[in-house]
């Protein structure tokens, strides 16, 4: 019984972190749920640059490819060569398209928060910054990691993909459990964590000195924001391809 209070508790636990805030809010109300207005709104402009971006550079594809479609074409193949490290040649294929979404999400919103004046919308309530400088956010992203690692284990191996869970040893049982708990709480605080802290250290130089200072910090923000893009990514691939292979 206590094996199964732990799951139970750790999700009411995920429930009670979608409630933290860090300073004010716009909310609206959509079908009787109360909703942060400022990261839907910033999560649509990042999708849309993504899908208006692909759109343009293969609106008329080359067999050379040069331009917009060069740099998709490389975008695409440094994604392939992540899934395929982490996951391996014969099972990556089907996840590229999942990594490499995470990975341009994370990517664009990072830089999105970092380089926008977000601050000349005006809204009643709080201001937009990036989406994953929400709580809510990066919890999303790290259950649907957790929801496709079960989904890529269970594929390939059916009801005995559960099996790892008493390997090499049953004494391990509870470890193994608590290990799918922890990884989605550490994706979704290291992601979050980061961009509100990096959030932060530039607000508080650009507010005491706004010219020159703060910018070798905001060019050090951008470099952490890719990182941290590629470093979840690179998590996601490995959990997948940790699923499918049958032993940790």
């Amino acid at each position: 019984m206590d094996i199964l209070q732990f799951p139970i508790k750790t999700l009411n636990h995920f429930y009670d972190i979608s409630g933290v805030e860090v300073g004010q809010h716009f909310y609206w109300q959509i079908g009787g749920f109360q909703v942060h207005a400022q990261v839907l709104i910033t999560s649509w402009i990042v999708i849309a640059v993504l899908l208006g971006s692909a759109t343009i550079a293969v609106r008329d594809p080359q067999i050379v490819p040069t331009g917009a479609q060069n740099f998709v074409e490389y975008v695409l193949e440094f994604v392939r060569d992540l899934a395929r490290t982490q996951i391996g040649e014969e099972e990556y294929g089907p996840w590229v398209p999942f990594i490499g979404t995470m990975f341009l999400f994370i990517f664009v919103s990072n830089w999105a928060g970092a380089l926008l004046p977000w601050g000349i919308i005006k809204l009643p309530h709080g201001e937009l910054a990036a989406p994953t400088n929400d709580i809510n956010t990066t919890v999303a992203l790290a259950l649907l990691t957790s929801v496709a690692y079960f989904y890529a284990g269970l594929t390939k191996k059916g009801l005995g993909y559960f099996g790892r869970y008493i390997q090499p040893t049953p004494i391990l049982l509870p470890i193994n459990i608590l290990e799918d708990f922890t990884k989605p709480l550490s994706l979704s605080f290291r992601l979050f964590g980061n961009i509100l802290a990096d959030e932060l250290v530039v607000a508080v130089p650009v507010s005491l000195v706004p010219l020159v200072v703060p910018i070798p910090v905001m060019f050090l923000g951008l470099f952490t924001s890719g990182i941290q893009a590629l470093i979840f990514a690179t998590l996601a691939a490995a959990y997948i391809g940790e699923s499918m292979e049958g032993h940790h």
